[in-house]
């Protein structure tokens, strides 16, 4: 009897359709599944105001450095609310929380595009505004890292994590190009207003969700008693603190390219909003490739992406700092995304690995302060060195730092002590 042969093209499908599955096996989990539709459609509306805010502040100031202090004052709450707002989330329903924080965010966004439409926006304004945002995002964020083991379990969680980034790139992509173009046809306050209504849909997503909304029995102790055992935890562990001291460096001096790239594009690129809308969504190409590695890898893969992302980060951001022409920039910075996921979202995984559910929203309000908090001072770095010394050497001089904290603690803690558990 003659041997069935195998058909190569039905194998090579079957194979494609069980890597599809098993890179986007979260969204099984139907609450998941329309949290995650949900932040797609807000987070592109979030990047297309996060770029419209950066060019209306050059319009109006022409100022480098102030453009690092707007920066400063979107992430200042974070660095001061989110360790107490971590707290909270351990002892409150994150759902009700979101839905709270979610619909904050979308009338500070319509506040801004009334101003900004009426021209009566001050740079004041702005500031003002980008502080009461990041403050709604100091509570914001810690809930939602810590909400996504409740719609998932424990062993979708990595994955869901990982497409969680996914989507934030994505958004990445679309987003700045769709600035890009509103902002030539409809001006900035076209972009805050149509964030404002992209907030519509993960409020809505919240709300159809259908779930035991669960609260990890710590009201037994006193609020301060919460935070102590939090700081304790992290004191005490020496792979959690590595990682938090790496998204921190990275917040620091690593993304100071991000913060200035409004000059760029103007000065030095020569390339105008529609041109800085195509230079952050290069960035998210690369991003969202990492995402999707990301998300079907596990064990020491993960390390491995790390390690490469740390070395592709430095030498695509040095190599940006020497481009005057739009093509190149735009490859170097899908080379620079791909590296920036490969470091914080990797931290990101690795931490929610270690950490136990009761200290979960304690610990990523730290690592929310350590990622988002730190950043004014590397708006305040950035905006200074760029105005001292030219914003390429700000970029130059941040990205070599980083590279050598990275590293460093990569050898010296990650590398040896992080446990791995297969995603």
């Amino acid at each position: 009897m003659p041997k069935i042969q195998n058909n190569p093209d039905q194998t090579s499908t079957e194979h494609n359709r069980g890597m599809f599955w098993k890179t986007f096996r979260s969204l099984r989990h139907s609450n998941f599944r329309l949290y995650w539709i949900g932040q797609m459609i807000s987070l592109i509306g979030t990047w297309m105001q996060s770029m419209a805010q950066g060019w209306l502040v050059l319009r109006m100031t022409n100022s480098p450095f102030l453009l690092g202090v707007v920066g400063a004052f979107a992430s200042l709450p974070i660095f001061f609310f989110s360790l107490p707002a971590g707290v909270l989330a351990d002892r409150v329903k994150k759902r009700k929380l979101l839905i709270l924080t979610q619909t904050s965010a979308m009338i500070l966004a319509f506040v801004l595009a009334l101003l900004t439409y009426t021209h009566l926006v001050r740079v004041w304004h702005v500031m003002i505004l980008a502080m009461l945002l990041g403050l709604v995002n100091a509570f914001d964020m810690p809930a939602r890292q810590s909400f996504v083991k409740e719609m998932v379990g424990h062993e979708d969680l990595l994955n869901a994590i990982a497409l969680n980034s996914f989507i934030f790139n994505a958004a990445r992509i679309l987003g700045p190009a769709a600035a890009g173009i509103l902002i030539a046809l409809a001006g900035e306050a076209g972009c805050f207003f149509v964030n404002g209504l992209s907030f519509l849909a993960v409020i809505a997503s919240l709300l159809m969700m259908k779930m035991e909304d669960l609260i990890f029995s710590t009201n037994d102790h006193s609020f301060l008693a919460n935070f102590k055992q939090g700081m304790s935890y992290i004191r005490g562990n020496k792979r959690v603190l590595a990682l938090l001291v790496m998204v921190s460096s990275m917040s620091i001096l690593g993304f100071s390219y991000a913060v200035l790239m409004p000059v760029f594009a103007r000065d030095i690129i020569k390339a105008g909003p529609s041109g800085l809308g195509f230079l952050m969504s290069a960035i998210g190409i690369g991003a969202i490739t990492a995402g999707l590695g990301l998300a079907s890898r596990k064990g020491e893969e993960k390390l491995k992406y790390m390690e490469a992302g740390v070395i592709v980060f430095f030498i695509s951001v040095f190599a940006f700092s020497f481009s005057h022409t739009l093509i190149l920039s735009l490859l170097l910075l899908v080379a620079t995304g791909w590296g920036m996921i490969s470091i914080v979202a990797t931290c990101n995984t690795l931490l929610q690995e270690i950490i136990p559910d009761e200290l979960r929203g304690r610990v990523m309000s730290f690592y929310t302060m350590m990622f988002m908090g730190t950043m004014p001072l590397g708006s305040f770095i950035a905006g200074s060195l760029g105005q001292m010394l030219g914003v390429i050497w700000a970029v130059r001089i941040g990205s070599f730092l980083c590279v050598c904290i990275s590293i460093f603690l990569f050898k010296r803690f990650i590398e040896r002590h992080v446990t791995q558990i297969s995603a």
